[in-house]
Protein backbone atom coordinates (compact mmCIF):
# COMPACT_ATOMS: atom_id res chain seq x y z
CA UNK A 1 0.00 0.00 0.00
CA UNK A 2 1.02 3.63 -0.59
CA UNK A 3 3.65 2.70 -3.17
CA UNK A 4 5.98 5.54 -4.18
CA UNK A 5 6.81 6.43 -7.77
CA UNK A 6 7.41 9.41 -10.06
CA UNK A 7 5.41 10.67 -13.00
CA UNK A 8 8.11 10.29 -15.65
CA UNK A 9 10.55 13.05 -16.51
CA UNK A 10 13.42 14.09 -14.27
CA UNK A 11 15.71 17.09 -14.81
CA UNK A 12 18.79 16.67 -16.99
CA UNK A 13 22.17 17.38 -15.40
CA UNK A 14 24.04 20.37 -16.78
CA UNK A 15 26.57 18.23 -18.64
CA UNK A 16 23.70 16.61 -20.58
CA UNK A 17 21.84 19.82 -21.46
CA UNK A 18 25.14 21.20 -22.75
CA UNK A 19 25.76 18.05 -24.77
CA UNK A 20 22.28 18.12 -26.30
CA UNK A 21 22.87 21.70 -27.47
CA UNK A 22 26.24 20.69 -28.90
CA UNK A 23 24.68 17.72 -30.68
CA UNK A 24 22.06 19.94 -32.36
CA UNK A 25 24.91 22.12 -33.65
CA UNK A 26 26.86 19.10 -34.89
CA UNK A 27 29.66 19.73 -32.40
CA UNK A 28 29.63 16.25 -30.83
CA UNK A 29 28.87 12.82 -32.28
CA UNK A 30 25.62 10.95 -31.64
CA UNK A 31 27.58 8.22 -29.85
CA UNK A 32 28.95 10.71 -27.32
CA UNK A 33 25.47 12.11 -26.67
CA UNK A 34 24.14 8.58 -26.16
CA UNK A 35 26.95 7.86 -23.67
CA UNK A 36 26.02 10.92 -21.62
CA UNK A 37 22.30 10.10 -21.75
CA UNK A 38 23.10 6.64 -20.41
CA UNK A 39 25.28 8.17 -17.67
CA UNK A 40 22.44 10.48 -16.57
CA UNK A 41 19.98 7.57 -16.61
CA UNK A 42 22.31 5.51 -14.42
CA UNK A 43 22.59 8.39 -11.96
CA UNK A 44 18.81 8.80 -11.65
CA UNK A 45 18.22 5.06 -11.26
CA UNK A 46 20.90 4.96 -8.56
CA UNK A 47 19.27 7.89 -6.74
CA UNK A 48 15.85 6.23 -6.82
CA UNK A 49 17.47 3.02 -5.50
CA UNK A 50 19.05 5.02 -2.68
CA UNK A 51 15.67 6.53 -1.73
CA UNK A 52 13.89 3.19 -1.98
CA UNK A 53 11.28 4.35 -4.51
CA UNK A 54 8.98 1.40 -5.18
CA UNK A 55 8.25 1.92 -8.90
CA UNK A 56 10.96 3.69 -10.85
CA UNK A 57 11.16 5.80 -14.00
CA UNK A 58 14.12 6.15 -16.34
CA UNK A 59 13.89 9.95 -16.10
CA UNK A 60 13.57 10.47 -19.88
CA UNK A 61 17.12 11.81 -20.18
CA UNK A 62 17.06 10.99 -23.90
CA UNK A 63 13.82 12.89 -24.62
CA UNK A 64 13.03 16.51 -25.30
CA UNK A 65 9.36 17.26 -25.86
CA UNK A 66 6.94 14.44 -24.99
CA UNK A 67 5.20 14.55 -28.39
CA UNK A 68 8.09 15.48 -30.66
CA UNK A 69 10.12 12.56 -29.28
CA UNK A 70 7.59 10.10 -30.76
CA UNK A 71 6.82 12.01 -33.96
CA UNK A 72 10.53 12.09 -34.82
CA UNK A 73 10.57 8.28 -34.82
CA UNK A 74 7.27 7.63 -36.59
CA UNK A 75 6.89 7.70 -40.35
CA UNK A 76 4.26 10.13 -41.66
CA UNK A 77 5.47 13.15 -39.66
CA UNK A 78 7.61 16.16 -40.38
CA UNK A 79 8.57 18.88 -37.93
CA UNK A 80 7.43 22.51 -38.00
CA UNK A 81 9.23 25.55 -36.65
CA UNK A 82 9.21 26.40 -32.96
CA UNK A 83 5.80 26.76 -31.28
CA UNK A 84 5.34 28.13 -27.76
CA UNK A 85 4.19 25.47 -25.31
CA UNK A 86 3.95 27.42 -22.04
CA UNK A 87 6.00 30.06 -20.27
CA UNK A 88 9.30 30.37 -22.11
CA UNK A 89 9.27 26.78 -23.32
CA UNK A 90 9.03 25.98 -27.03
CA UNK A 91 8.86 22.83 -29.10
CA UNK A 92 8.78 21.91 -32.77
CA UNK A 93 5.13 21.05 -33.34
CA UNK A 94 4.87 17.91 -35.48
CA UNK A 95 2.91 17.89 -38.75
CA UNK A 96 1.17 14.72 -39.96
CA UNK A 97 1.68 14.61 -43.73
CA UNK A 98 1.13 10.90 -44.51
CA UNK A 99 -0.14 7.67 -42.98
CA UNK A 100 1.45 7.23 -39.55
CA UNK A 101 3.57 4.09 -39.30
CA UNK A 102 5.89 2.62 -36.68
CA UNK A 103 8.88 0.89 -38.26
CA UNK A 104 10.85 0.15 -35.08
CA UNK A 105 10.47 0.30 -31.27
CA UNK A 106 10.67 3.83 -29.91
CA UNK A 107 11.15 3.37 -26.17
CA UNK A 108 11.94 -0.33 -25.77
CA UNK A 109 15.73 -0.06 -25.83
CA UNK A 110 15.80 2.69 -23.20
CA UNK A 111 13.34 0.80 -20.99
CA UNK A 112 15.50 -2.32 -21.21
CA UNK A 113 18.61 -0.29 -20.39
CA UNK A 114 16.99 1.27 -17.29
CA UNK A 115 15.35 -1.96 -16.12
CA UNK A 116 18.72 -3.70 -16.39
CA UNK A 117 20.10 -1.30 -13.76
CA UNK A 118 17.65 -2.27 -11.00
CA UNK A 119 15.61 -5.15 -9.62
CA UNK A 120 12.72 -2.79 -8.90
CA UNK A 121 10.10 -2.30 -11.63
CA UNK A 122 10.65 0.55 -14.10
CA UNK A 123 7.59 2.01 -15.80
CA UNK A 124 7.25 1.98 -19.55
CA UNK A 125 6.49 5.60 -20.54
CA UNK A 126 4.43 6.53 -23.60
CA UNK A 127 2.59 9.63 -24.78
CA UNK A 128 -1.03 8.82 -25.54
CA UNK A 129 -2.64 8.97 -28.97
CA UNK A 130 -5.10 11.74 -28.14
CA UNK A 131 -2.34 14.05 -26.89
CA UNK A 132 -0.07 13.35 -29.89
CA UNK A 133 -3.02 14.12 -32.16
CA UNK A 134 -4.06 17.27 -30.31
CA UNK A 135 -0.53 18.67 -30.11
CA UNK A 136 0.24 18.07 -33.81
CA UNK A 137 -0.88 19.69 -37.05
CA UNK A 138 -2.83 17.29 -39.28
CA UNK A 139 -2.54 17.58 -43.06
CA UNK A 140 -3.41 13.98 -43.94
CA UNK A 141 -6.30 12.36 -42.02
CA UNK A 142 -9.92 13.39 -42.72
CA UNK A 143 -10.88 14.00 -39.06
CA UNK A 144 -9.53 14.26 -35.55
CA UNK A 145 -11.06 10.86 -34.75
CA UNK A 146 -9.32 9.20 -37.68
CA UNK A 147 -6.03 10.78 -36.59
CA UNK A 148 -6.36 9.71 -32.95
CA UNK A 149 -7.27 6.12 -33.83
CA UNK A 150 -4.41 5.82 -36.32
CA UNK A 151 -2.00 6.99 -33.64
CA UNK A 152 -3.60 4.63 -31.12
CA UNK A 153 -2.54 1.67 -33.23
CA UNK A 154 1.15 2.60 -33.22
CA UNK A 155 1.13 3.44 -29.49
CA UNK A 156 -0.62 0.08 -28.87
CA UNK A 157 2.14 -1.76 -30.73
CA UNK A 158 4.78 -0.03 -28.61
CA UNK A 159 2.92 -0.88 -25.40
CA UNK A 160 2.64 -4.53 -26.38
CA UNK A 161 6.36 -4.67 -27.10
CA UNK A 162 7.14 -3.22 -23.68
CA UNK A 163 4.89 -5.80 -22.04
CA UNK A 164 6.50 -8.66 -23.96
CA UNK A 165 9.88 -7.44 -22.71
CA UNK A 166 8.64 -7.63 -19.11
CA UNK A 167 7.30 -4.18 -18.25
CA UNK A 168 4.95 -4.54 -15.27
CA UNK A 169 3.70 -0.94 -15.44
CA UNK A 170 2.92 1.02 -18.61
CA UNK A 171 2.00 4.68 -18.35
CA UNK A 172 0.24 6.40 -21.25
CA UNK A 173 0.34 10.15 -20.66
CA UNK A 174 -2.75 12.06 -21.83
CA UNK A 175 -2.45 15.65 -20.53
CA UNK A 176 -4.51 16.99 -23.44
CA UNK A 177 -7.61 15.13 -22.20
CA UNK A 178 -8.28 17.76 -19.56
CA UNK A 179 -8.28 20.67 -22.02
CA UNK A 180 -10.89 19.44 -24.54
CA UNK A 181 -13.80 18.07 -22.56
CA UNK A 182 -15.98 17.93 -25.68
CA UNK A 183 -13.70 15.16 -27.00
CA UNK A 184 -13.36 13.04 -23.88
CA UNK A 185 -15.24 10.15 -25.51
CA UNK A 186 -12.75 10.16 -28.38
CA UNK A 187 -9.85 10.15 -25.90
CA UNK A 188 -11.44 7.20 -24.08
CA UNK A 189 -11.90 5.32 -27.37
CA UNK A 190 -8.30 5.90 -28.48
CA UNK A 191 -6.86 4.96 -25.08
CA UNK A 192 -8.94 1.78 -25.15
CA UNK A 193 -7.25 0.76 -28.40
CA UNK A 194 -3.87 1.09 -26.65
CA UNK A 195 -4.70 -0.79 -23.46
CA UNK A 196 -6.99 -3.55 -24.76
CA UNK A 197 -5.51 -6.95 -23.93
CA UNK A 198 -2.58 -5.65 -21.89
CA UNK A 199 -1.84 -7.60 -18.71
CA UNK A 200 0.60 -5.02 -17.32
CA UNK A 201 -0.82 -2.44 -14.93
CA UNK A 202 -1.86 0.53 -17.06
CA UNK A 203 -1.72 4.15 -15.93
CA UNK A 204 -2.65 7.45 -17.48
CA UNK A 205 -1.37 10.80 -16.28
CA UNK A 206 -3.60 13.88 -16.73
CA UNK A 207 -2.62 17.31 -15.48
CA UNK A 208 -3.70 20.92 -15.14
CA UNK A 209 -7.27 20.94 -16.39
CA UNK A 210 -10.89 21.18 -15.35
CA UNK A 211 -11.05 17.97 -13.34
CA UNK A 212 -14.32 18.91 -11.68
CA UNK A 213 -16.01 18.80 -15.09
CA UNK A 214 -13.97 15.78 -16.21
CA UNK A 215 -14.60 13.74 -13.04
CA UNK A 216 -17.82 11.98 -14.15
CA UNK A 217 -15.87 10.41 -17.05
CA UNK A 218 -12.74 9.39 -15.16
CA UNK A 219 -14.06 5.96 -14.20
CA UNK A 220 -14.60 5.24 -17.91
CA UNK A 221 -10.93 5.67 -18.79
CA UNK A 222 -9.70 2.18 -19.81
CA UNK A 223 -6.71 2.04 -17.42
CA UNK A 224 -6.05 0.67 -13.95
CA UNK A 225 -4.74 3.90 -12.48
CA UNK A 226 -5.28 7.63 -13.03
CA UNK A 227 -2.45 9.91 -11.98
CA UNK A 228 -3.56 13.45 -11.02
CA UNK A 229 -2.09 16.63 -9.55
CA UNK A 230 -3.36 17.40 -6.07
CA UNK A 231 -0.63 19.57 -4.50
CA UNK A 232 -0.90 22.41 -7.01
CA UNK A 233 -4.59 22.69 -6.08
CA UNK A 234 -3.97 22.52 -2.33
CA UNK A 235 -5.77 19.17 -2.31
CA UNK A 236 -9.16 20.77 -3.07
CA UNK A 237 -9.60 18.01 -5.67
CA UNK A 238 -10.31 15.64 -2.80
CA UNK A 239 -13.70 17.32 -2.40
CA UNK A 240 -14.60 16.20 -5.92
CA UNK A 241 -13.83 12.59 -5.09
CA UNK A 242 -15.77 12.75 -1.85
CA UNK A 243 -18.82 13.38 -4.04
CA UNK A 244 -17.85 11.04 -6.86
CA UNK A 245 -16.19 7.76 -5.92
CA UNK A 246 -13.15 6.95 -8.05
CA UNK A 247 -13.08 3.21 -8.68
CA UNK A 248 -9.56 3.28 -10.14
CA UNK A 249 -6.25 3.41 -8.37
CA UNK A 250 -5.06 7.00 -8.01
CA UNK A 251 -1.61 8.47 -8.54
CA UNK A 252 -1.65 11.14 -5.82
CA UNK A 253 0.49 14.16 -6.66
CA UNK A 254 1.78 15.47 -3.32
CA UNK A 255 4.56 17.83 -4.49
CA UNK A 256 4.07 20.88 -6.71
CA UNK A 257 6.43 20.57 -9.69
CA UNK A 258 5.96 24.23 -10.66
CA UNK A 259 7.22 25.58 -7.35
CA UNK A 260 10.80 25.96 -6.14
CA UNK A 261 9.55 25.45 -2.60
CA UNK A 262 10.40 22.08 -1.09
CA UNK A 263 7.43 20.67 0.79
CA UNK A 264 8.08 19.57 4.35
CA UNK A 265 7.72 15.97 5.44
CA UNK A 266 5.03 17.07 7.92
CA UNK A 267 3.05 18.81 5.17
CA UNK A 268 3.01 15.74 2.94
CA UNK A 269 2.11 13.49 5.89
CA UNK A 270 -0.86 15.75 6.67
CA UNK A 271 -2.04 15.72 3.05
CA UNK A 272 -1.65 11.96 2.76
CA UNK A 273 -3.82 11.57 5.82
CA UNK A 274 -6.44 13.81 4.20
CA UNK A 275 -6.34 11.64 1.09
CA UNK A 276 -6.82 8.52 3.20
CA UNK A 277 -10.22 9.84 4.25
CA UNK A 278 -11.26 9.56 0.59
CA UNK A 279 -9.16 6.72 -0.88
CA UNK A 280 -8.01 3.39 0.56
CA UNK A 281 -4.28 2.86 1.28
CA UNK A 282 -4.15 0.17 -1.41
CA UNK A 283 -5.67 2.59 -3.94
CA UNK A 284 -3.01 5.31 -3.55
CA UNK A 285 0.32 5.58 -5.36
CA UNK A 286 2.34 8.58 -4.13
CA UNK A 287 4.30 10.83 -6.50
CA UNK A 288 4.85 14.46 -7.56
CA UNK A 289 2.08 16.34 -9.43
CA UNK A 290 3.77 15.91 -12.81
CA UNK A 291 7.19 15.33 -14.32
CA UNK A 292 10.01 17.06 -12.47
CA UNK A 293 12.06 18.11 -15.51
CA UNK A 294 11.24 21.81 -14.92
CA UNK A 295 13.04 21.78 -11.56
CA UNK A 296 16.77 21.75 -10.93
CA UNK A 297 18.28 18.35 -10.13
CA UNK A 298 18.75 19.47 -6.52
CA UNK A 299 15.10 20.55 -6.19
CA UNK A 300 13.83 17.35 -7.81
CA UNK A 301 15.92 15.20 -5.47
CA UNK A 302 14.73 17.13 -2.42
CA UNK A 303 11.07 16.78 -3.44
CA UNK A 304 11.42 13.05 -4.08
CA UNK A 305 13.22 12.60 -0.77
CA UNK A 306 10.46 14.20 1.31
CA UNK A 307 7.82 12.25 -0.64
CA UNK A 308 9.48 8.96 0.29
CA UNK A 309 10.11 9.98 3.92
CA UNK A 310 6.51 11.15 4.43
CA UNK A 311 4.99 8.11 2.72
CA UNK A 312 7.15 5.78 4.78
CA UNK A 313 5.98 7.46 7.99
CA UNK A 314 2.31 7.16 7.06
CA UNK A 315 2.77 3.58 5.87
CA UNK A 316 4.48 2.62 9.13
CA UNK A 317 1.69 4.24 11.09
CA UNK A 318 -0.96 2.33 9.13
CA UNK A 319 0.94 -0.90 9.59
CA UNK A 320 1.13 -0.24 13.33
CA UNK A 321 -2.62 0.32 13.54
CA UNK A 322 -3.29 -2.83 11.53
CA UNK A 323 -0.95 -4.87 13.70
CA UNK A 324 -2.50 -3.60 16.93
CA UNK A 325 -5.99 -4.32 15.54
CA UNK A 326 -4.95 -7.87 14.61
CA UNK A 327 -3.56 -8.52 18.08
Amino acid sequence: MLLTTSVGSLPKPEYLTTARTQARKGEIAAQELRRLEEQATREWIAFQEELGIDIMVDGEQYRGDMVAFFSEQLQGFRQSGLVRSYGNRYYRKPIIVDRVRRSAPMTLGWWQFAQGLTSRPVKGMLTGPYTIMDWSFNEYYPSRRATALALAEVVRDEARELERAGAQYIQIDEPAISTRLDEIDLAIEALGVVTKGLRAKTITHICYGNFEALAPKLNQLPVDQIDLEFANRNFTLLETFKRMRLTKEVGLGVADVHSHRIESTEEIIANLKKALTVFTPEQIYVDPDCGLKTRTPEEAKAKLRVIVEATRAVRDDLCGVACRTTK
